[in-house]
């Protein structure tokens, strides 16, 4: 099924369907907004140097490409009776990088490769834009992709780090057993106080007018947070299981995300995923700050959290 995104070029929003893992440009919107605009698709298609363009790219592309149809078609262009439009060149041709279809997302569409060459033949100033802007679209999927990847490896973390709390800290625990959930959150808490600088309940406190009651605090992390968020689960899981006490272990767990944020500075995306009010957040984190200084209490009214944040 396609995916449909959308990009601003000199005003014009143009649409971009994803089919497959190839990029299909709207030809319809980028002549929208100009004079008798869906003829000039017309006027190109019928070209004969636009023919032999497709008919280069369709060779490379698409091994059902009717060749002996397209020379009969190059015999005829150029000719004043000559006409062709682009549902007559796919059926003929069984050309794949130029289609038109009906529908909400209607119009004609071409294969990134023909868009752009389509673009030249408009402006080359619009060209010039259009790949611009999709160049941009493109980086910004991919820090998403990316951000997705991070997501998973530090929910895949989790499990190890909630292994050894239940391996090593509940048997342990004072709590009854219908309240042990509390040393899972508590030791979220740590990994989120170490990275995000207040808990995930303080977080949410500070920010629920702003996000979805189903997101925390780790689905507004930075792709860089995530990397270290990563890293410090298994640290502290490893840090339990060595029996090294929390007070300690959160101490470590400070210095190692300083560090790394020091490392990993300058490689991160410039589109952050953390959104919400700075000043919002700073007021959690001082709130927290006092309870530090009362000995690492983290486990105070935590009726809304079940196994800290994944």
């Amino acid at each position: 099924m396609a995916k449909n995104k959308k990009i601003s070029v000199d005003g014009v929003e143009i649409t971009i369907s994803e089919i497959g893992n190839q990029n299909f440009i709207s030809l319809t919107d980028m002549v929208r907004n100009r004079d008798n605009g869906l003829s000039l698709i017309e006027k190109w298609i019928r070209n004969k140097n636009t023919l032999e363009f497709l008919a280069v790219w369709e060779s490379m592309n698409n091994q059902n490409f009717n060749s002996p149809e397209f020379e009969g078609i190059r015999s005829e262009a150029g000719s004043n009776r000559f006409t062709i439009s682009v549902k007559q060149w796919v059926e003929k041709t069984n050309a794949v990088g130029i289609f038109s279809k009906s529908g909400r997302y209607g119009g004609t569409y071409a294969h990134k490769d023909i868009a752009f060459e389509f673009a030249t033949w408009i402006s080359p100033v619009f060209k010039l834009y259009l790949i611009k802007e999709f160049e941009r679209l493109k980086e910004i999927e991919q820090g998403d992709r990316e951000w997705d990847i991070k997501r998973v490896l530090s929910k895949v973390n989790y499990k190890i780090h909630t292994d050894a709390v239940k391996d090593y800290i509940i048997p342990k625990s004072k709590h009854p057993l219908n309240r042990q959930w509390i040393e899972y959150a508590d030791e979220a808490d740590l990994l989120n106080v170490a990275l995000f600088g207040c808990t995930s309940k303080e977080w949410r406190v500070a920010n629920q007018e702003k996000v979805p009651k189903s997101k925390n605090i780790r689905d507004y992390a930075s792709v860089n947070e995530l990397v270290i968020l990563t890293n410090i689960e298994s640290l502290n899981a490893e840090m339990i299981k060595e029996g090294i006490a929390q007070k300690e272990r959160f101490k470590k767990l400070v210095i190692v995300v300083k560090e790394q944020k020091l490392s990993l500075e300058g490689l991160d995306f410039e589109k952050s995923l953390n959104t919400i009010e700075n000043k919002k957040i700073a007021k959690a984190q001082s709130k927290f700050n006092q309870d530090l200084i009362k000995g690492l209490g983290f486990n105070t009214n935590k009726g809304d959290e079940k196994k800290g944040d994944k």
